[in-house]
């Protein structure tokens, strides 16, 4: 699976942000996915992820309520909906797949395929 993360740009905080992952291979619609970040100076965290039906959906509490992953498996795309936007979201996010899994074990180490990162920057 080859991964293609877009969208990101300067947003006001309180302002939103959708994230697009397009990705290319035939085990798409069969792999967990998710979105990280990685700000500057910092180690890269998890921010969400999904099953590969949508039917399981996880988020790290610094997001929750304001963050909403979502897939399309016709189009091979995964979605990270920002809403409520936060200097402190200000970071380079990363989509990734687990490609020997279709759901998300808690272990950042089985998401195996990344994408190039795009740039979010949130200002106060």
């Amino acid at each position: 699976v080859q991964l293609q993360a877009s969208g990101g740009g300067l947003v006001q905080a309180g302002g939103s942000l959708r994230l697009s992952c397009a990705a290319s291979g035939r085990t798409f619609s069969r792999n967990a996915m998710g979105w990280f970040r990685q700000a500057p100076g910092k180690e890269r965290e998890f921010v969400a992820a999904i099953s590969w039906s949508g039917g399981s959906k996880y988020y790290a509490d610094s997001v929750k309520g304001r963050f909403t992953i979502s897939r399309d498996n016709d189009n091979n795309t995964v979605y990270l909906q920002m809403n409520s936007l936060k200097p402190e979201d200000t970071a380079v996010y990363y989509c990734a797949a687990d490609r020997a899994r279709g759901y998300y074990r808690g272990q950042v180490r089985d998401f195996d395929s990344w994408g190039q990162g795009t740039l979010v920057t949130v200002s106060s």
